[in-house]
């Protein structure tokens, strides 16, 4: 037995080797390592063909994988018992759109097993949740693509899972509408459960997410939480009205208490540190100089420069991240 398959309490999922060959040509997953824990929002994202769907279906097991080592819920992967303890939302999921919001839902409960009183009941509390009372029981068909998704997170919740998958579940769905989602999401989080993300925007897994993955060509280039992805990138920018001279670069250096890389491009000086401190008598020398400090702010690179960084340099890896899934295996 694979040691990743050995169950871990804290961790919703435990994946290590995952590959997903279509035929001989097309190799869609190569040997993808990646962990969730239980509790926290887990953003899985990547470029188009990155291999994002196909894992989110191979853990559903609606597509069986090459080969694949590790555990959902503290259960080997696929495992039916288990599957009743997670909600789904597809990527491109189809409602029938002769029923009503209300009957997609109490439907999908049927579907899982929940007792009739007990899925009515939850059915009332999830569209009200999702923000659907309102047009409960008017038919699919008429929803906005919105509506739809909206409807889509509430069937995913009806059984009362411990772990959510929501693939691209504000894919097509407006600003106002991206926040309600955001909001279930952190709602849901609240209630002790794990919801994996996936999704395309970057802005939304930013706000929302405790960790994300990146996948690049089937392979996971970098893991962790934002503040472990940017440790080696963060940085005190301050900012001048005037352009400093290029030789003062070297004196405020040997001003910054704890020794950081510090450099100057026109009116900015940069300081390579986390610590408010190491830059106050960088502050007090920019003073002595004459400068006008207009504004001091701390910076670090934001989650869509994360994700350019590893598509357009795949091989780098992120300081303080947990970088996985760089076998070749079967290649």
């Amino acid at each position: 037995m694979h040691a990743a398959t050995a169950k871990t309490p804290d961790l919703a999922i435990d994946l290590t080797g995952v590959h997903k060959r279509y035929g001989k040509k097309v190799h869609a997953l190569r040997g993808v390592d990646m962990q969730v824990r239980r509790g926290e929002v887990f953003g899985l994202l990547g470029p188009n063909g990155a291999g994002k769907s196909t894992l989110v279906k191979i853990l559903m097991t609606v597509i069986r994988p090459t080969k694949c080592a590790g555990t959902v819920l503290g259960d080997r992967v696929g495992k039916k018992s288990t599957l009743a303890r997670v909600g789904y939302l597809p990527e491109h999921h189809a409602f029938a759109g002769y029923l009503t919001g209300r009957q997609v839902v109490d439907y999908f409960g049927a579907m899982q097993g929940v007792p009739r009183k007990a899925r009515r009941a939850r059915t009332e509390q999830l569209l009200e949740l999702v923000g659907m009372k309102e047009w409960a029981d008017q038919k699919v068909r008429k929803y906005s693509k919105g509506m739809r998704q909206r409807v889509g997170i509430a069937q995913s919740l009806i059984a009362d899972p411990e772990l959510v998958l929501l693939d691209e579940p504000t894919d097509g769905v407006d600003p106002v509408g991206r926040r309600d989602i955001r909001r279930i999401v952190e709602h849901v989080k609240g209630e002790g459960r794990t919801v994996l993300l996936n999704s395309h925007l970057l802005s939304e897994l930013e706000m929302v997410c405790d960790r994300v993955s990146i996948l690049v060509k089937g392979q996971v280039a970098t893991q962790g939480s934002l503040d472990e992805l940017t440790a080696g990138d963060r940085r005190f920018e301050i900012r001048c009205t005037a352009p400093l001279p290029a030789a003062a670069a070297t004196d405020l250096a040997e001003r910054v208490g704890d020794g950081s890389p510090t450099s100057i491009d026109g009116s900015v000086v940069r300081i390579n540190t986390t610590d408010p401190e190491a830059i106050q008598p960088v502050l007090c020398r920019l003073n002595e100089m004459g400068a006008v400090i207009e504004h001091v702010e701390a910076k670090k690179p934001s989650l869509e420069e994360l994700f350019l960084r590893a598509v357009e340099q795949p091989g780098s890896a992120t300081p303080g991240a947990d970088r996985g899934g760089s076998k070749e295996a079967d290649s």
